[in-house]
């Protein structure tokens, strides 16, 4: 009697633990889900480590396309930054996609239109969208690389055949029949394979763990694409129809999964969980696990390419979602772009998505433009504003203004470059071969828009000025519009049949510099840098020579030491 209620109170007690793990699992989802409908168009609070992001661009890398942003475009525009800024995404599928999104300005008009139907229904049906995240969630992340580092690991892997742990499985039906002819030799030979197999699982076993991750986000990419496709949304018909046509064909991957997936770590990660220890020996003796594993992995390799498919299209839909919990975080306003095949760019109230507080700008331009100004008084960051009103209209459909029209473009930029230790070449080799990229970009369809911040701004004043010229008007074809900022004030005159003027400046008030950050027609008309020196405490011997030698040569065209 005490035997039995003994087990019966082991009995409750394990059930009690079983009951309160799926209470604590359901309190915790119901938390998320909750954290889902407050957090809607926040700031983004999500961190990505390090060692992540620099694994991030698998899908962009496995899918280049014509008009994908190039490496020193991104990082003049500090891509990484907006990328951060707008990524809601809970899944490595999402963030991969977003992260492709944003380097892809290369789009169709009926691309972009679609997608803008997908964010706007995931902005105005709010369950719909909870329940896709909440999908999302469980996809989850793949750890520090990508989906596709995996995969491409995977593809190192040669076939690998089952038919000698068949055979050391089969081997055991004989020694089992030696039991009852001759009990010690089938009972020494059982322990003898047992050994042998045990050996060998952990051999094999070593070769394969690295590969587990990338089978068990493939299952969960399974599980998460049919359960997207129960979703009643018109609007993403087309996407659920490739993700049904390609999951289907994956669903032998499931068969016996549990073995692989299910790894305890095989005593040496055991939890001391009886159960667990006697599945472990079953999986060492018998090599279930490793059997399972191959057929897998040769089912996989198979159908690459749907998993492709679905990682595309799981994307797709959550990278939308973003979309709209960004826009929803634009305290600044925004608005969907305009496209149009006349030679015009019209931004109205544009502002730089990192700065808080921003001032907002204005320009309509038939042709180029070229800014000058004072240091730090703006030119930089309204060239960036532009350039990322652009890039945002032409990927996410969102633009950072009141109003955005435009030709759709190609995009390029030559901004805050430097020398190439590495590479050995100084800052005005590695300026020209910029600068020489977007040239040769100028056959390019569509049309070139382009920004160049301080044009040839590693060599002497003469040549400089002479190159600047015309390089700039090189860059004022009827297929390449440019945005020019310079401190060379002879180029407004030089250039003015080519581009249109305008500047930034500045006001001196009780010894100290104030800057309004507002565009102005036409080219600048005071200089600041010998100003500067004196607010930041430069000596008056150094300001008032400096002074009389700028007036002397501006009277005179003529260096004098002063």
């Amino acid at each position: 009697m005490e035997y039995i209620i003994f087990i019966g109170a082991i009995l409750l007690f394990l059930l009690f633990i079983i009951i309160k793990e799926a209470w604590d699992a359901r309190k915790d989802e119901k938390k998320f889900i909750q954290t889902l409908y407050q957090d809607y168009g926040k700031l983004s609070k999500k961190e990505i480590k390090l060692e992540r992001f620099v694994r991030i661009g698998g899908f962009l890398k496995k899918h280049p396309r014509a008009g994908q942003l190039d490496d020193i475009t991104w990082n003049d525009l500090n891509m990484d930054e907006i990328f951060k800024r707008m990524d809601y995404t809970l899944s490595s599928t999402g963030e991969e996609y977003l992260y492709y999104t944003l380097h892809t300005p290369g789009k169709t008009q009926k691309e972009l239109a679609h997608l803008e139907e997908v964010v706007d229904y995931f902005m105005e049906h709010e369950d719909e969208r909870i329940k896709m995240q909440h999908l999302m969630h469980k996809l989850g992340y793949t750890g520090k690389f990508s989906i596709y580092d995996y995969l491409d690991y995977l593809g190192e892997l040669t076939l690998r055949p089952n038919w000698k742990h068949y055979l050391q499985d089969l081997a055991y039906i004989p020694l089992f029949a030696c039991l009852f002819i001759n009990v010690s030799v089938g009972l020494t030979g059982l322990v003898l394979l047992m050994i042998y197999n045990i050996i060998t699982y952990f051999k094999e076993k070593k070769e394969i763990e690295p590969y587990i991750i990338s089978f068990g986000y493939c299952l969960r990419l399974i599980t998460v694409s049919e359960e997207s496709v129960k979703r009643d949304i018109p609007v993403c018909a087309q996407e659920f129809e490739q993700i049904c046509k390609h999951k289907t064909a994956l669903s032998k991957m499931r068969h016996g999964a549990f073995w692989v997936m299910s790894m305890s770590g095989t005593m040496t990660n055991a939890s001391g969980n009886p159960l667990s220890i006697l599945v472990d020996y079953f999986r060492m003796i018998f090599h279930v696990d490793i059997i399972q594993f191959n057929k897998m992995l040769a089912e996989l390799n198979k159908h690459l390419d749907d998993i492709d498919v679905l990682v595309e299209q799981l994307g797709y839909l959550e990278t939308a979602i973003s979309i709209g919990a960004y826009r929803q975080s634009l305290d600044s306003g925004w608005c969907r772009p305009e496209f149009t095949d006349k030679s015009e760019l019209i931004l109205t109230e544009g502002y730089h998505p990192l700065i808080n507080q921003p001032v907002k700008n204005s320009i309509l331009t038939t042709k180029g433009v070229l800014l000058t100004g004072s240091n730090a008084s703006g030119k930089s960051t309204f060239l960036k504003t532009v350039a990322l009103a652009t890039i945002l209209g032409q990927t996410i459909y969102t633009c950072l203004a009141d109003k955005y029209r435009a030709p759709l473009y190609n995009i390029y930029t030559s901004m805050a470059l430097k020398d190439d230790i590495k590479g050995g070449d100084s800052y005005y080799i590695v300026e020209i071969k910029s600068l020489k990229r977007i040239m040769d970009a100028a056959g390019e369809t569509p049309r070139v828009l382009c920004f160049v911040d301080e044009v040839l701004r590693g060599t002497n004043t003469v040549e400089r000025i002479a190159a600047s010229t015309q390089i700039l008007k090189s860059l004022s074809g009827s297929n390449l519009t440019c945005f020019a900022a310079t401190h060379d004030i002879e180029l407004t005159d030089l250039l003015k049949e080519n581009y249109a003027n305008y500047h930034f400046e500045e006001e001196i008030r009780d010894g100290d510099i104030f800057f309004n950050y507002k565009l102005m027609e036409g080219k600048a008309t005071t200089r600041n840098a010998i100003k500067l020196l004196e607010i930041m405490g430069y000596g008056n011997d150094i300001i008032t020579k400096a002074m009389k030698q700028a007036q002397r040569f501006s009277i005179t065209g003529k260096w004098e030491l002063t």
